[in-house]
């Protein structure tokens, strides 16, 4: 179910097509865009510039246009959350599935978050301009 202010054709037919349990990838700049993913998956590029689009102004975009039931993050070499995760977990702190429970948030390491973005129900990839490292979210959509 889409609700909120999105207006991206692209990105609103993907996520239109995507159903209960479907993956969509919000990918920084440095991310493997064309070979990160499966085939089968739609590729939006919104990395104009570097800086542009931000990864966290997507995040903001999806979490009004579809209900997030999981993020799964790239957790950084040390195994944490990298500052451009903090800062999307704060902002989304109040957005909740549509059950009224809070984002479940977890973390795998770079190969780990490569392998879960090779799944077949990866169905979306947003390429944005995010250059902070490790600025890489896959979102599992929910139900109303």
């Amino acid at each position: 179910m889409i609700k909120g202010p999105l207006l991206h054709p692209p990105l609103l037919q993907a996520l239109a097509s995507a159903g209960h349990g479907a993956r969509v990838l919000v990918a920084d700049a440095l991310y493997p865009h064309s070979t990160g993913a499966p085939p089968s998956a739609s590729r939006v590029y919104l990395n104009l510039c570097e800086g542009m689009v931000p990864a966290l102004s997507v995040m903001e975009a999806l979490a009004q246009a579809v209900f997030i039931e999981q993020v799964t993050y790239m957790a950084n070499a040390e195994g944490d959350a990298a500052e451009c995760v903090l800062e999307c977990q704060q902002r989304l702190a109040g957005h909740r599935q549509g059950g009224g429970q809070q984002l479940d948030w977890s973390g795998l390491d770079r190969w780990a978050f490569y392998d879960a973005c090779q799944r077949p129900d990866v169905c979306l990839v947003v390429a944005t301009g995010e250059c902070r490292p490790y600025s890489n979210f896959l979102l599992t959509i929910g139900v109303p």
